[in-house]
C-alpha cells in the first residue's frame, strides 16, 4: 500500500477538529436508516459523520460546496459503493491481519514526522477515534486487495500493444504532453434502455449548457457527477497521453487549458472533460551504467562467514599481484551464472543490484577492486571495469508505455466492474423518508 493516499486522509482527519464535533453533537437527531444495501444498512448517523468529514476536506481545497441535500446524495452513493465492495470481499474471504494494518499506520505516522503515540494523541485531541481511523485503514486495504483479485490480476499488456502505442504517439503532435483533467460522468446502468440513454444524454447536455454559461466545474462535478472522483471536484490529476481513455484522447489533444468538451458517449455513460493544465515532457532518460565483475563466496555448513571473507581476501591479494580476474572467477565464484562469463555482470543500471552491492561498487574507480563485503547472498569482491553515460530513452519509453497501458486498462476494467456490481445489487434509498 502506498502511504500518499493515507497522508491525504490524515490531513483531512487532523483538520476535523474538536470545534466541529461539539457543534455536531449539539443537534440531537433520531437515528434511522438512509439506505439498504443488499442485507446491510447505512444509518443517518454514519452519513452525517461522513458528510462532516467530506465537507471539511472540500473546504480545505477551497471548493465551492453544493447544497447539503445534493452533497449528501453524492456521499451516500459513495458509501453504498464502498459497502458493496466490502460485502464482496467478505464473501471471497479477503482479510487483512493486524500486523499489516499496524505497519501502514506506523508508516503514516512516520511520513508525518510523528511517533505512534504522538499520532494517537493528535487524533484524540482532534476528536477522532483511533479505533475508527484504524478501521478505515483496514477497509481501504481490503478494497485494494479486492480490486487486485477481481480486476487487476486479469490485466495483461502485450509487446504488440506497446509497439502500437509508441507508433501512434510518434505520429501525433504533443505526444509527450501531460494533461491535468477534470471530469463529470452522467452514468448509464448496464444494458441501459433507449429511454435511460436519452435521459442521461439530456441531463449531460443540460450540465454542459450550465458550464458554458459559467457554472463552476468543480462544484458541478461534486453535485452531479457519478464518477469516482466526483467528491474531488472531478479532478483526475495529471495524466500522460497514454493514460487517457481512448475515447478522450483525440478530443483532449486538441483542447487548450480552460476548454470544456461536449458530452462524450461511452458504454459507461456521458463524459464531460475540462482541460485544467497542459505541459510538455520531452526529456531524455540518461543513466550512468557501470561495467563490473565480481566473485561471490557463499558461507555454508562447512564454510563459516569469516572463512568466506578470508578466502576472498586471499583472492583479492592474488588479483592485486597480477592474476587474471576472469580465471579466478570461473574457478572460485559461487555465482554460477556470472562465473561462466569470468564474473562479468555486464553493464549495470542504477538500482539493479542490491543496495549494499551498489554502494560498494559506486565507491570504486575503473580498475579498482573492492575489499570483501557482505550482502544477503554471501561475500563479494567487485571490480569496476568502466563507466558510461547511456541513453535509455527508448527502453524507458517501452517501460513507461507498459505501465501506462496497464493503468488505463485497469481503470477502465475497474469502472466497468463497479458499474456491474452496482447494477446487480439491491439498493433502497430512504434518505428523504
Amino acid at each position: 500500500m502506498k502511504s500518499a493516499s493515507y497522508r491525504l486522509l490524515l490531513a483531512a482527519l487532523l483538520a476535523f477538529s474538536a470545534t466541529v464535533l461539539p457543534a455536531a453533537a449539539a443537534v440531537q437527531e433520531i437515528d434511522h436508516i438512509v439506505a439498504v444495501v443488499n442485507d446491510d444498512v447505512i444509518t443517518y448517523t454514519e452519513l452525517m459523520h461522513q458528510t462532516r468529514l467530506i465537507k471539511q476536506q472540500l473546504k480545505q481545497r477551497s471548493a465551492k460546496l453544493p447544497p447539503d441535500n445534493i452533497l449528501q446524495k453524492q456521499i451516500l452513493e459513495q458509501m453504498i459503493m464502498e459497502r458493496l465492495q466490502l460485502q464482496i470481499a467478505s464473501r471471497l474471504g479477503i482479510r487483512v491481519d493486524d500486523e499489516t494494518i499496524n505497519k501502514v499506520i506506523n508508516n503514516i505516522a512516520r511520513d508525518n514526522n510523528l511517533t505512534l503515540p504522538q499520532f494517537r494523541e493528535v487524533l484524540s485531541k482532534d476528536g477522532y477515534s483511533f479505533a475508527e481511523f484504524r478501521e478505515k485503514i483496514k477497509q481501504d486495504i481490503i478494497i485494494n486487495r479486492l480490486h487486485k483479485n477481481r480486476v487487476e490480476k486479469n490485466i495483461t499488456v502485450t509487446e504488440k500493444e506497446i509497439d502500437n502505442y509508441i507508433s501512434n504517439l510518434s505520429h501525433r503532435q504533443g505526444s509527450h504532453d501531460e494533461f491535468h483533467l477534470a471530469h463529470i460522468l452522467i452514468a448509464l446502468p448496464e444494458a441501459a434502455s433507449p429511454e435511460q440513454i436519452r435521459a442521461a444524454q439530456k441531463k449531460a447536455e443540460q450540465v454542459w449548457q450550465q458550464l458554458q454559461k459559467g457554472a463552476d466545474f468543480a462544484q458541478t462535478a461534486i453535485a452531479v457527477s457519478q464518477g469516482r472522483n466526483a467528491l474531488k471536484g472531478g479532478d483526475l490529476g495529471w495524466r500522460k497521453a497514454g493514460q487517457l481513455p481512448i475515447i478522450f484522447s483525440n478530443i483532449v489533444f486538441n483542447m487548450q487549458p480552460g476548454d470544456i468538451s461536449k458530452p462524450i458517449r461511452s458504454s459507461s455513460g456521458f463524459h464531460i472533460i475540462k482541460l485544467l493544465e497542459r505541459r510538455s515532457d520531452n526529456s531524455r532518460h540518461i543513466v550512468q551504467q557501470t561495467l563490473a565483475r565480481h566473485i561471490l563466496i557463499r558461507p555454508n555448513e562447512v564454510l563459516s562467514s569469516e572463512e568466506a571473507r578470508q578466502r576472498l581476501t586471499k583472492l583479492r591479494q592474488r588479483l592485486l599481484a597480477g592474476e587474471d580476474f576472469a580465471e579466478l572467477a570461473r574457478q572460485y565464484s559461487d555465482d554460477t551464472a556470472s562465473a561462466t562469463r569470468g564474473g562479468s555482470l555486464g553493464w549495470v543500471n542504477p538500482g539493479t543490484m542490491v543496495p549494499r552491492f551498489e554502494e560498494e561498487m559506486n565507491k570504486l574507480k575503473p580498475g579498482e577492486i573492492s575489499e570483501p563485503f557482505q550482502t544477503q547472498f554471501g561475500w563479494h569482491i567487485v571490480q569496476v571495469m568502466a563507466r558510461r553515460q547511456h541513453d535509455e530513452t527508448q527502453k524507458s519509453k517501452r517501460q513507461q508505455a507498459r505501465q501506462l497501458i496497464g493503468k488505463r486498462k485497469r481503470d477502465e476494467a475497474l469502472q466497468n466492474w463497479l458499474r456491474q456490481i452496482r447494477s446487480e445489487a439491491y439498493v433502497e434509498y430512504r434518505l428523504n423518508q
